[in-house]
């Protein structure tokens, strides 16, 4: 029998698939994320089958079992607490396990977060590139930014909303004040779309306390994409780094240059250029 994939909603119970519920219906076990999370859909849809957890902390040894009592005949669904599985949340090992041993895998697709904010954020969706969460760990993410700041494809993260300003930070100093858009609350009554610069997103959350889980979407490295960091001055930047993340004026010089692809003495001779034009202004 198959392992069958099903995509659950990611906030409104109504996006839930007829497929879905049909085959939630039909097989003999459902494992999942959170059972009680998961008991609280069926219910809602009055199906009553046995269910198993399933989840990243267990998901090494059950994949295995349950592999076993695919390849002996049972069917089961795989559900996560919201969205598709597989899609930043477990499923992998159970998949290999049951290609494996020669079961079906069957997927019944629906909602997905990464999917549902890229096609409303206005940005172009023609090429782009799904890097699930970035690194918590300020160090991690910037190494993981630097490797993506050339990608041409539009750029979609999932985020916390306690990490949520301080990776935009972070964002705006390796990537650029790019157009990005946030898609907070998808589908729920509460659904957002902040969109705008970094700059002015980042702005939003210094005046409004980030909360629900969010998808984050960027703009890629292409011209007809970005609105570059150089629409502000360079002297501004500097005032901008030092401010925000407490830099000296020489490291916020440095961080400033990196981000615009300026060597430190090119900034610098950026910077004079700016205090003379200002400077030749106030004369006249």
């Amino acid at each position: 029998m198959p392992l069958y994939l099903v995509s659950t909603p990611i906030g409104n119970l109504e996006d839930v698939t007829l497929r879905a519920l049909r085959v939630l219906k039909e097989v003999e076990l459902i494992a999942c994320e959170d059972t009680r999370h998961t008991r609280r859909l069926l219910d809602h849809f009055g199906i009553s089958k046995p269910v198993i957890s399933y989840h990243e902390h267990n998901e090494l040894k059950r994949a295995g079992e349950l592999a076993e009592r695919l390849s002996r005949g049972e069917s089961i669904a795989l559900v996560t607490d919201a969205g598709t599985p597989g899609i930043s949340d477990p499923a992998y090992r159970i998949v290999v396990a049951a290609i494996e041993r020669g079961v079906t895998v069957t997927p019944v697709p629906g909602a997905t977060a990464m999917i549902t904010g890229l096609v409303a954020s206005g940005l172009p969706t023609d090429s782009f590139l799904f890097a699930g969460f970035l690194p918590s760990k300020k160090q991690a993410r910037r190494a993981r930014l630097e490797q993506l700041r050339s990608e041409r494809a539009t750029l979609v993260f999932y985020e916390t909303p306690h990490r949520i300003r301080e990776a935009l930070l972070d964002v705006r100093e390796i990537l650029g004040d790019r157009r990005a858009a946030i898609a907070r609350e998808l589908t729920k009554l509460h659904e957002q779309f902040i969109r705008g610069p970094v700059s002015e997103i980042i702005a939003h959350f210094d005046a409004n306390e980030p909360r629900g889980e969010m998808t984050l979407v960027i703009a890629g490295n292409r011209e007809d994409n970005l609105k570059p960091v150089e629409s502000i001055s360079i002297s501004e930047q500097v005032e901008l780094l030092a401010r925000e993340r407490g830099l000296s004026r020489s490291d916020a010089i440095k961080q400033a240059a990196r981000s615009r692809g300026l060597s430190k003495r090119e900034a610098y001779q950026l910077l004079l250029g700016e205090k003379e034009s200002n400077e030749n202004e106030d004369i006249g």
